[in-house]
């Protein structure tokens, strides 16, 4: 999902740090410290379409993800 996000946001985006938790199982995303998606939370881990458009509506609202805007039919 790193690359994804790395690639997918290249010029917004200058680096992703994984930082191992103190609590087996947590997994949450931050952006500036602010929380994005923690599984936890939602039951699951997120999809990475879902997650590039969590981190798009975030620091790049106006900016088109492609397939990954497409709704499922």
């Amino acid at each position: 999902m790193a690359q994804e996000i790395l690639t997918t946001f290249s010029e917004e985006v200058a680096a992703v740090a994984l930082k191992p938790a103190v609590v087996s199982g947590t997994y949450s995303i931050f952006i500036d410290e602010q929380l994005v998606f923690d599984r936890k939370t939602m039951g699951r881990f997120p999809e990475v379409k879902e997650l590039k458009q969590l981190i798009r509506d975030r620091i790049s609202p106006g900016k088109n993800l492609g397939h990954s805007d497409r709704n499922a039919t």
